[in-house]
């Protein structure tokens, strides 16, 4: 595991980028109306990382267990490809990664939870918030410093883009 600052770049550029949205986008709290209806928060500069990524041809998917509208609304509002109610995530984002032309290595993907831990052994970069689950940490290329929902994804997204990581896959 790298702290953000010795980061080695993988043998390609990163084209994919991946992410969980429990305890990556959000703190992993959820708040719940009389009526079952839920509410997350979400930090606002996770939402210009992926801006900044999606703006130089990265492809963006937020890959979720959850079935929730919460985890479509913010995948729409960010513009990303979603994926929810996905039970095994590793086999689904290998689908997925074959049918856009995409390595393994070419993929960087960030998630905090042991439904995570598949698909980060699998890509060429895996980064964890810092408040991920231990096991999670310990396979992390990367672990940030910032925690799900405080600004993790944005801090990623521009040590991608400062280290020059980054490959537009369109």
């Amino acid at each position: 595991m790298s702290n953000c600052s010795e980061v080695a770049k993988p043998i390609d550029q990163i084209r994919a980028v991946i992410t969980d949205f429990d305890g990556v986008h959000t703190d992993n709290s959820v708040l719940i109306g009389e009526d079952g209806s839920e509410f997350v928060r979400c930090s606002r500069a996770d939402g210009m990382g992926i801006e900044r990524l999606r703006d130089r041809g990265v492809r963006l998917l937020m890959l979720s267990r959850e079935a929730n509208k919460v985890v479509a609304a913010r995948a729409a509002k960010l513009q990303m490809d979603v994926a929810h109610k996905v039970i095994d995530k590793l086999s689904f984002l290998d689908d997925w990664r074959k049918d856009h032309g995409l390595e393994w290595r070419q993929i960087a993907y960030i998630g905090d939870d042991i439904n995570d831990l598949e698909c980060m052994k699998a890509c060429g970069l895996a980064a964890a918030p810092a408040n991920a689950h231990p096991e999670i940490k310990q396979v992390a290329t990367i672990l940030l410093s910032r925690s799900g929902g405080d600004g993790a994804v944005r801090e990623l997204s521009d040590l991608l883009i400062k280290e020059q990581m980054l490959q537009s896959a369109t």
